[in-house]
């Protein structure tokens, strides 16, 4: 079996190296060429460039090095058809991806994108396109799956990596011990983002949020996960201007799911964090705001109702969304003291979040693994019912 993968980022790596082991359990005669990551070799890939070849992130870097990555995929494109695989396997950068999965479909490769695009959220005519480029979707998410579905495009569901490795049961009081917190004292988390202008443009009012907390309960511990070193210094000074918290504020490089299952509730701005809470089984409140211009755009494009994966995973409003104007102290406030004061409400909801933790934890790389080995196998998801 010759399998075809195409990595974009570290992200990517990690997937395609858990794809590769599930893989070669089933075909221990198997090789694997494209790009991808060290993890990625290490299961042996043959990879023709480095990973960070296709890391490009921004408007005006995409387009100073479009030259450039169009080469690559004509690159790509070619080698690809002189090896012949039995599938290509595309892992997230749909931008790149797509296009060289349609070319290589339209040469009788059979091609799989792994990573669903945000295709359900915005621009939704793009599915016309994946349809025409893949022969399978494998998505993460329950409604990715069910939005593929009903645009006729084949679907897995194999459920989320994330869910795979963190526990179903976790100790909130052992993540307070090991972070050094108080294990008496009312904690909040506080993830204003893992980017510097995410910092400037919502670690104020989140800690301002925070000290207006800490006044209306008589006492708070904050505990900040920092992505970086360069991130933590940011978050120093920035406390630094808040002596009323300094005190009984702790900011950690990393280690950011200690920190939420440490806290009795999260305040975080959207995006992967609000997943890795969800998970975590912890309360939180979700604040976004961006610049005017860009709230004006993505108001018209946005197609969702809801903003965080928690909401759109249960498909009702669990986690309360502040966005924009919506995100004062006044309302940061409001939202999160109910997780403080109503103990049985925040235990209903770690909970419901358990429980779709569960529903999620559903060996993500042996579930791709089995759609892949069918569609060789097969040429559908499943011979019987066309799906995973």
């Amino acid at each position: 079996m010759r399998v075809y993968l195409v990595a974009g980022e570290l992200s990517g790596d990690i997937l395609g190296a858990g794809l590769m082991q599930a893989l070669r359990r089933r075909h221990g005669d198997i090789e694997f060429r494209g790009i991808g990551g060290p993890r990625m070799q290490a299961q042996g890939l043959e990879s023709l460039y480095p990973l960070e070849t296709l890391s490009v992130m921004g408007l005006v870097e995409v387009l100073k090095h479009l030259p450039g990555l169009i080469k690559v995929r004509r690159h790509l494109k070619r080698d690809a058809l002189g090896w012949r695989p039995d599938v290509m396997i595309g892992i997230d950068a749909p931008d790149f991806n797509l296009g060289l999965e349609r070319q290589l479909r339209a040469q009788g490769i059979k091609t799989v994108h792994y990573v669903s695009p945000s295709v359900w959220a915005w621009r939704q005519g793009r599915v016309k396109g994946i349809a025409r480029s893949v022969d399978a979707m494998l998505t993460f998410l329950p409604f990715e799956a069910d939005f593929y579905a009903e645009h006729r495009v084949p679907v897995a569901y194999v459920g989320h990596p994330l869910a795979d490795e963190l526990p179903l049961v976790n100790d909130r009081a052992a993540a307070r011990r090991e972070l050094g917190l108080d294990p008496g004292t009312p904690t909040l988390a506080v993830l204003p983002g893992s980017r510097g202008n995410e910092i400037r443009f919502q670690g104020e009012i989140f800690l301002h949020a925070a000290a207006a907390l800490r006044e209306r309960l008589g006492g708070l511990q904050v505990a900040i996960p920092a992505a970086s070193p360069q991130r933590r210094q940011e978050l120093e000074a920035l406390v630094e201007r808040f002596p009323q918290l300094a005190r009984d504020t702790l900011i950690v490089e990393g280690r950011s799911r200690e920190v939420m299952t440490a806290a009795d509730a999260v305040l975080l701005t959207s995006g992967t964090a609000a997943l890795e809470t969800m998970l975590c089984h912890r309360a939180m409140v979700v604040a976004y705001r961006m610049a005017p211009a860009s709230h004006w755009l993505a108001r018209r494009l946005v197609k969702t109702r809801w903003i965080s994966l928690p909401n759109l995973i249960a498909q009702e409003s669990l986690v309360p969304e502040l966005i924009q104007d919506a995100v004062t102290v006044e309302n940061i406030v409001d939202t999160l003291l109910p997780w403080f004061e109503d103990e049985r409400a925040r235990s209903a909801l770690e909970q419901r979040f358990a429980a779709l933790h569960a529903e999620l934890q559903r060996g993500a790389s042996e579930r791709a693994a089995t759609a892949v080995a069918s569609l060789v196998e097969h040429g559908v998801l499943d011979p019987e019912t066309g799906k995973v």
